[in-house]
């Protein structure tokens, strides 16, 4: 019904505004099981395949060749690597680990349950990877730069949800086991005291966004963008994984942690045009696809709690290793699985005070997120026998 670019960019920014709207107004509760971004992706499958909204269009192609560098770039501008190792210490060791066992943990899953999945099912747990490591806009990158179809990515968001259903309330619980916790993991106990201490020292960004903070937002995330297009465009490909389109993604990620190593970082309004962006991104991906891929979602979603599983071992390894409270466990993993939007909620549940350690964490999982996502899929691609 629908086939001019402009008319389809509506529907799709009107149902992200409305989900939104709906969420942050009527503050329903059906939002704390099923999120915006799970309506977000579904919607678009609806009309795409009751024929309101056509599989094909100019604006889906464009979005992925413009919008996709530009929210990468701007994502990454929050990162303050001098930030989190000043005040997270050997509490960022352990997400780091937590992140490893999101990187193995995918292939070992894909290995048991890929002969039920699809062909391109390395593809989605490259996503899913991608969002478990950082955030949404991870998720977004990764399966725009290894190609990922638009069922794949429908499985991940599926698989992302629901099983963070089932983690995030063991996350908060695990506050209940602060004296079991710190006697497992010896840690020290003043260490939280001197988190607490070491975040009213950081430096906080401003949050007044003028005129021109957009416009040098809008120059950076373009410019790195065309910057990325050319360098990509000059290496080899490596299939299946390297095209150019995942050169592409890893380069504008490698551009927008450097952009955040400059006065760049202080420019106000960067996360939020960013997620604005991966919403519009991700209801796109929507628009592509079919419902081919739900009859392999019972499998996909089994391979997922296996893999949050082997997750979840490594983080208790790490809070053991490096001597850290339940805590600061409790929000690196949160930091991992679910990013920064999930992961001040269980800070504000354990301690209000670890609020800012849970988003510097979570930060570090955007500039990770795309590198491992690519990574991971490529291990599941092997262990699937590619």
């Amino acid at each position: 019904m629908i086939q001019d670019p402009a008319g389809v960019l509506l529907v799709l920014v009107a149902i992200v505004g409305i989900f939104f709207f709906l969420e942050k107004h009527f503050r329903w509760k059906i939002f704390q099981y099923f999120p915006p971004l799970l309506w977000i992706y579904s919607i678009p499958v609806v009309l795409n395949n009751t024929g309101v909204i056509p599989a094909a269009n100019p604006l889906y192609d464009g979005m992925r060749a413009y919008t996709l560098p530009v929210f990468i770039t701007l994502m990454l501008l929050d990162v303050d690597f001098v930030a989190v190792v000043r005040v997270i210490g050997r509490g960022l060791l352990v997400m780091l680990l937590g992140t490893v066992g999101v990187v193995l943990g995918g292939p070992a899953a894909y290995f048991l349950f890929h002969r039920f999945l699809g062909p391109d099912g390395w593809k989605g747990f490259g996503a899913l990877a991608g969002s478990w490591i950082g955030g949404t806009g991870n998720m977004a990158a990764v399966s725009g730069g290894i190609d990922t179809p638009p069922e794949e990515l429908g499985l991940a968001v599926l698989a992302d949800n629901l099983v963070y259903l089932v983690w995030l309330p063991i996350l908060l619980a695990s506050r209940n086991w602060i004296g079991r916790f710190a006697r497992f993991t010896r840690a020290d106990s003043d260490r939280v005291e001197r988190l607490e201490a070491a975040v009213q020292r950081l430096e906080q960004k401003s949050k007044e966004v003028e005129m021109h903070h957009l416009i040098y937002l809008v120059l950076l995330g373009l410019g790195s963008a065309l910057l990325a297009e050319f360098v990509a465009s000059s290496l080899p490909e490596i299939k299946p994984v390297l095209s150019t389109g995942t050169w592409k993604v890893l380069i504008v990620t490698t551009f927008g942690i450097l952009l955040s190593l400059t006065p760049a970082r202080r420019i106000p309004g960067s996360h939020a045009v960013a997620m604005a962006i991966v919403y519009l991104f991700v209801a796109s991906m929507g628009a592509k696809a079919t419902l081919s891929g739900l009859t392999r979602a019972p499998w996909f979603l089994a391979a997922a709690y296996v893999w949050i599983a082997i997750h979840g071992l490594f983080c208790l390894l790490g809070a053991r290793l490096f001597r850290v409270d339940v805590h600061t466990a409790a929000i690196a993993s949160a930091a991992n699985i679910g990013g920064a939007a999930s992961a001040p909620i269980v800070a504000a549940y354990h301690r209000e005070t670890l609020l800012p350690v849970a988003v510097l964490m979570a930060l570090v999982g955007y500039a990770l997120g795309n590198y491992l996502g690519v990574v991971t899929a490529q291990l599941c691609y092997w262990v699937g026998g590619g």
